[in-house]
């Protein structure tokens, strides 16, 4: 029976086939609806990093080659002692 009926919509699909002006070529429906579920899992992945990366606390390490002006002036004087 499942046989029957998909021939029966195959035949009815046949003259709207026909009325298809074959030189213009569009995404139509259900390009449309992937390019918005693309867009909206972009926009999801764009959510959760921005809430991921507000939660790192990055706090950066002193360079070890540069001194700081402190240090670098208690370097080169003399100790009273």
């Amino acid at each position: 029976m499942p046989d029957m009926s998909a021939s029966l919509a195959v035949t009815h699909m046949v003259p709207l086939a026909a009325e298809i002006n074959n030189d213009k070529v569009t995404p139509g429906v259900l390009g449309f609806i992937v390019f918005a579920a693309l867009a909206l899992g972009v926009w999801m992945l764009m959510k959760s990093m921005n809430r991921h990366m507000g939660k790192v606390d990055f706090e950066e390490a002193p360079d070890p080659s540069a001194a700081t002006p402190a240090a670098a002036a208690g370097k080169g004087a003399p100790k009273n002692a």
